[in-house]
């Protein structure tokens, strides 16, 4: 369970980083940043200041203040995945999967290959049982980003424990391996399938 829960305050930590990068600037004059389609996106500092404040209550664990925040950054500019992906996480904090699961879906609406959102849906889609559809929203993620690390770990989970598919584990967690080469746990994952396959 402290896996999980390291690797939740890790993606938050991303999504502030990917968040800020796409409004650098913003402090001073509007920032902005051209996103997959190539278009720009023009972000005020108004709604930068609202998110970097949202952000600080979602360290705070003060979820109810920090999603009224996120409300209004939404409400103020849709053309972003962030404030839905921390929407969603401060919903599956709150124990409201039904809202965490759309407004990670409202985020790969704007980004179908998210990898951020992908993850946590696929957790969520994980826990309902919904393995299949937790696979695809994975492989969707890895076919533009395969390198993230926490999708490739969450997908070769899935595939070991829950799918009983450990062909598709021992590829993601060798290709994990790769990447992170002193793992003790992945070795370990790793050595363990080798020995049922």
């Amino acid at each position: 369970m402290n896996i999980y829960m390291n690797m939740h305050k890790c993606i938050a930590q991303v999504i502030v980083l990917c968040f800020l990068a796409v409004i650098s600037g913003c402090a001073t004059q509007p920032g902005t940043s051209a996103g997959k389609t190539g278009q720009d996106v023009v972000v005020s500092s108004d709604v930068q200041n609202t998110f970097d404040q949202a952000h600080q209550l979602l360290q705070e664990k003060q979820y109810d203040t920090a999603i009224s925040l996120l409300n209004s950054v939404v409400e103020r500019e849709k053309r972003l995945t962030a404030p839905y992906i921390n929407l969603a996480m401060a919903y599956r904090h709150k124990g409201d999967e039904k809202l965490a699961e759309e407004n990670l879906l409202k985020a790969l609406a704007i980004d179908n290959t998210q990898p951020v959102a992908s993850n946590e849906l696929g957790i969520i889609y994980r826990k309902q049982g919904r393995f299949k559809d937790a696979k695809k929203v994975y492989i969707t993620a890895l076919s533009e980003y395969p390198d993230y690390l926490p999708v490739i770990k969450n997908l070769g989970i899935l595939c070991d424990i829950y799918m009983r598919d450990p062909q598709c584990a021992l590829e993601q967690f060798e290709k994990y391996q790769q990447q992170v080469p002193d793992d003790k746990t992945i070795k370990v994952w790793i050595a363990d399938l080798k020995t049922r396959i």
